[in-house]
């Protein structure tokens, strides 16, 4: 019902006392024992456990809390007392778990026992382990690596990344895509092209030394809420914050610090933003590029008049190249299309810009609202462009900073899960292991998918992760992923993907990293790296949740194992003993990274990766940082509106929500209750289609591929959004992005700009 649906500006801080309601009901719903709700205090401490959710660095000195809402509610979620067992598929057959809200499926606890679909029934059934492992084996064997696919999500640890991406590639295969793939691929191109590393260049202390800090597309409210202590910090200090993105998101806005008693228990709270720009979704690189060209003229009048230089001309001499042919393109730049493309005011713009001319070091966060466009990669070139121009690259406060969600994302890449050869050490790991990796080029999500659908994937080892409701274009790809010969799915909870089963299909439950993992060598830990690229351990707390669950590195070890029988070079079982095996390879692979890695990754607060860039060495093809002219300030000039009345949809998450996990139907900060099926859009729009609050629509892709792509049901809620703009939830909404509407170059799904037309529910007709 629409009152169920109902929707109003969020009248508080983010932070405060709804955090602390929203902690204590997650932990009631979930029946967390006692003893194992005190995990919290355990959890991104030096010698405790690191967040299951994001990846915002762990600072040295921890607050005696040192979790965030969203970081609780995924601890809870996995420390939950509820189990699914045996018992529980004896009297659920898949036909039924499939009519199952994702929720629900998840809400139903933790599984407990491996299990192998059987056909005859209908039903997953109890497997030994031991007999999974022989049967994944024996499959794999009769398979071409090259119609194999690994998938990693997030959460998976460096070592069980690293002893994933080795078993792969002595497979056979370089189909290693991972949930980078669905995210912040286009960082890792554009970075890369640009200043020679493929993730941002800051660590937590450069918030102590920017003077300014500007966000585009990331909502630290609910996607990285332990950033705000740094940003109130910041703010206490006079840094301005200027955020550029098309929802006034609470979190961007004030935060009160629910460890603050002052904040508490006075109606204080700390102002984030101190300009909010509401952005027309797809407008980044039109906004970036108003903003230098309001530096490039301010330099040019100073240049003419003699007066002090606006951008840093040493630096630019000296570090980079390219620079006079993207300041040509910013003198040339129209203002009339920067500011139609970017939905705001010339004075908006020029507020912003006169802020970036006044500070000497500059910080630029940003997320998927960047990345996940058809023109992704050029949105982060053009963050980079913006960053160069007074030298905010390689000094102290200043840089770009990529806000990663998984908690491990960033750290997989970085020991090797990658599709892309040329980024992986293959002629080390040939030396180290004795065997010639495959060197042809593998297989991203996108182009995974796509050989899915001509039915040249056959198999998928599924290390975490809900591919089936994450990927773009659902009732296309569904059908296929069903069609496989063999899914294998390592889970610490059940989900659609596990339901949508291959021909054969194993659920295999692996221990969550807030368990005590406990192997033959003895209690062991597990590393990651953070959004900073720092490395941290991780030592699991909590009883585990069946005696019969095993780790992420046993599971892999053992198919391994089971796969290459005699011919491994590897000792897969003194790996899954002791992770320090593990871990020594990886100094091994690479020294200048991890070497006396079991020591330092104890380092409170982490410590960092090697980054050229960070000490201005540029790792780029001139040898230098490169600037880039942008090739269309259009979101997507291959895909133009053809409708004068379509709507740019972008998909959004929650904050009752992580990536495709759902712990309930509310978005508080949204003032969305009941549902997750609504769509929000602004009143002129609205109006314009006779539409009111609470009416149902049907949304339709406009797509000129033969492809009909649409969502039915969808409540309307009128929103502060830009005119034209409408936004609704992911993954409900993801039938409508097409598999092929990703960003150029890294093939990230364009899913914050999907042009789309409203029908009304009854009639089926187009509104106008």
């Amino acid at each position: 019902m629409a009152s169920e649906r109902k929707s109003s500006t969020y009248p508080f801080a983010s932070g405060g006392w709804g955090s602390v309601k929203a902690v204590a009901k997650i932990l009631l719903q979930e029946k967390a024992p006692l003893a194992d709700s005190r995990a919290l205090m355990h959890q991104n401490k030096p010698d405790g456990f690191m967040c299951v959710s994001c990846s915002w660095a762990k600072p040295a000195s921890p607050h005696p809390f040192e979790f965030c809402e969203s970081g609780a509610k995924a601890t809870a979620w996995d420390i939950t007392a509820k189990r699914m067992t045996p018992e529980f598929f004896r009297v659920h057959p898949v036909r039924e778990l499939l009519t199952w809200h994702d929720h629900d499926l998840e809400e139903a606890g933790r599984l407990t026992e491996p299990m192998r679909y059987d056909a005859a029934t209908d039903r997953y059934v109890p497997v030994s382990w031991q007999d999974a492992f022989d049967a994944i084996g024996a499959q794999l064997r009769e398979l071409d690596p090259n119609s194999v696919v690994f998938y990693t999500s997030g959460r998976a640890s460096l070592e069980t990344s690293y002893m994933l991406q080795l078993f792969a590639r002595m497979y056979g295969t370089n189909n290693l895509p991972d949930s980078s793939n669905m995210c912040h691929e286009s960082s890792s191109v554009g970075l890369k092209e640009a200043i020679g590393v493929g993730v941002g260049t800051i660590t937590l202390d450069d918030f102590e030394k920017t003077d300014l800090m500007f966000f585009f597309g990331q909502n630290v409210g609910t996607n990285s809420p332990r950033m705000l202590h740094q940003l109130q910090d910041a703010r206490k200090r006079g840094v301005p914050i200027i955020t550029f993105n098309p929802l006034r998101e609470p979190g961007l806005l004030h935060f009160a610090n629910p460890q603050s008693p002052k904040d508490m228990l006075t109606p204080g709270d700390t102002q984030i933003s101190t300009q909010y720009h509401q952005v027309r979704t797809g407008g980044d690189t039109a906004a970036m590029l108003g903003i230098c060209k309001a530096v490039i003229e301010a330099d040019d009048h100073a240049l003419s008049a003699g007066e002090p230089r606006v951008i840093d001309v040493d630096f630019i001499r000296e570090h980079t190249n390219g620079f006079e042919a993207f300041a040509q393109y910013v003198r040339d730049a129209n203002w009339d299309e920067i500011l139609r493309e970017s939905g705001l005011q010339r004075e908006a713009i020029e507020a912003a810009a006169s802020e970036y001319m006044k500070a000497n070091a500059v910080i630029a966060h940003y997320g998927m609202g960047m990345t996940q466009h058809r023109m992704g990669v050029q949105n982060v070139r053009m963050l980079v462009n913006l960053l160069l121009l007074r030298g905010n690259v390689g000094k102290p406060g200043a840089g770009p900073s990529p806000v990663r969600g998984h908690s491990n994302v960033q750290g997989q890449r970085t020991v090797g899960i990658t599709e892309k050869p040329e980024l992986a050490p293959l002629d080390q790991l040939a030396k180290q292991f004795s065997f010639e990796p495959p060197r042809e080029k593998g297989m991203n999500i996108v182009e995974a998918f796509e050989a899915m659908l001509d039915g040249k994937v056959k198999a998928v080892v599924n290390l975490g992760g809900n591919l089936v409701r994450s990927v773009p274009d659902r009732l296309r790809t569904e059908p296929a992923w069903g069609q496989l010969d063999l899914t294998v799915n390592i889970t610490t909870k059940l989900n659609r993907s596990h339901l949508v089963h291959g021909r054969d299909s194993y659920v295999l439950p692996c221990l969550s990293r807030i368990e005590i993992d406990r192997q033959a060598g003895g209690d062991q830990a597990v590393s990651m790296e953070d959004s900073t690229g720092c490395f941290h351990g991780s030592r699991g707390v909590a009883e585990p949740a069946s005696p019969s669950i095993r780790s992420e590195p046993f599971i892999v070890a053992g198919i391994a194992k089971a796969t290459f029988g005699a011919r491994s070079t590897v000792d897969w079982d003194a790996w899954r003993d002791d992770y320090a095996r593990v871990r020594a390879e990886m100094a091994k692979t690479w020294p200048e990274m991890f070497d006396d890695f079991d020591r330092r990754m104890w380092t409170p607060g982490g410590f960092p990766r090697p980054l050229p860039a960070r000490e201005r060495k540029w790792q780029t093809k001139s040898g230098k940082a490169e600037f880039m002219a942008p090739t269309s300030i259009c979101e997507d000039p291959d895909m133009p509106v053809r409708e004068p009345d379509s709507l740019r949809l972008m998909t959004l998450r929650s904050d009752s929500q992580f990536n495709t996990t759902i712990y309930n139907h509310d978005d508080r900060f949204r003032g969305i209750k009941g549902s997750r099926m609504v769509i929000l859009m602004n009143p002129s729009d609205m109006a314009t289609r006779a539409l009111s609050h609470g009416d149902t629509i049907t949304l339709q892709t406009i797509a000129d591929d033969g492809v009909e792509r649409r969502v039915d049901g969808l409540t309307i809620v009128p929103f502060d959004i830009p005119q034209g703009c409408i936004a609704g939830y992911y993954p409900e909404c993801n039938p409508l992005l097409p598999l092929w509407h990703c960003a150029k170059e890294s093939k990230v799904p364009g899913a914050k700009s999907i042009p789309v037309r409203v029908m009304r529910e009854t009639a089926r007709e187009a509104v106008l």
